[in-house]
């Protein structure tokens, strides 16, 4: 529990804007340096085979290494924020070296198999109260330390969980500091029988109705594979998670094994940032594992 809350602490205070770059390379066109992501069409297989995806016409997938030039030369990131990217779904309509471009970084969580049997009953409105409150709380720690203040507007995309595919998405609107421009955290799970598929949109707000409108094809495009979807967990062999649906909203996925696995994502040309994964909440993590401090991972049920 103490190590849950201290990553959760330090994910609030890792926040920090990361400007989008020129392509890095000796005498590479933009045009040079987009051939060489390795563009993908048709169905791909990602993780080592844990799952596919049918690569919908109107994307292109790029694999983990043209994911890593993209995002850390490209797009200005850190070289860890693409460490575990497995690939990234890119629309075909726009390059993702212009203003227009944008993208879906794919990860995998593997916490275990995350019980559904909360996902009827949570009240989501109050759960955005308690985001909203405990970023409010954190923030002063977080300015201390020379971080921007991190506002949770609302709901982008009010959560949404289809429990016979076993797959969830929603959006946040947030704000990075005072100058009133907002970020898109688009977020889409899909749960399996040993973990999470964690797939992120790399947008701007302005980008929402594209990405809104390409959600059913990419929920559609991604599944895990026999033997690793949410169907084949056996109960008291397999690893469970110790959360739930809530879990996966307030951001559980992100804390693992007592320390913070932070990804920052440039926006390409709008200077924001949003978290691949989730912001961690302190208030809201406290209150949803309160009642599990003295549980295992194998204690906890599947639906």
């Amino acid at each position: 529990m103490r190590r849950l809350l201290f990553a959760a602490t330090l994910a609030l205070a890792l926040v920090l804007p990361v400007s989008a770059q020129e392509p890095k390379g000796v005498s590479v066109t933009p045009e040079e340096f987009e051939a060489k992501l390795g563009y993908q069409t048709g169905t791909v297989t990602i993780g080592g085979g844990i799952a596919t995806i049918a690569v919908p016409p109107s994307f292109r997938y790029i694999g983990p290494e043209g994911s890593r030039r993209l995002l850390t030369q490209a797009w200005g990131n850190p070289p860890e924020s693409a460490d575990g990217v497995l690939g990234m779904l890119i629309p075909a309509e726009a390059s993702p070296l212009s203003k227009q471009g944008w993208g879906i970084a794919i990860t995998y969580d593997e916490d275990g198999y995350v019980d559904d049997s909360d996902a009827a009953s949570i009240n989501y409105t109050k759960l955005l109260k308690q985001m909203q409150d405990a970023t409010v709380e954190a923030n002063a720690e977080r300015t201390k330390r020379g971080f921007p203040a991190v506002t949770v507007v609302g709901w982008a995309e009010p959560p949404t969980y289809d429990r016979a595919s076993h797959k969830m998405y929603w959006a946040r609107d947030l704000m990075f500091g005072s100058n009133g421009e907002h970020t898109l955290n688009y977020s889409i799970r899909i749960l399996g029988r040993r973990g999470v598929l964690v797939l992120n949109a790399i947008a701007s707000m302005p980008q929402l109705p594209s990405v809104r409108s390409e959600t059913e094809n990419v929920l559609a495009a991604v599944n895990f594979s026999e033997g690793h979807r949410y169907t084949d967990y056996l109960p008291g062999k397999d690893k469970a998670a110790t959360y739930g649906i809530a879990g996966l909203v307030i951001g559980a996925t992100a804390v693992k094994a007592g320390f913070f696995k932070a990804i920052w994502i440039a926006v390409l040309a709008f200077k924001k940032v949003i978290v691949a994964g989730v912001i961690a909440l302190v208030g809201a993590l406290r209150a949803l594992f309160a009642k599990k401090t003295s549980d295992t991972p194998e204690q906890a049920q599947g639906s």
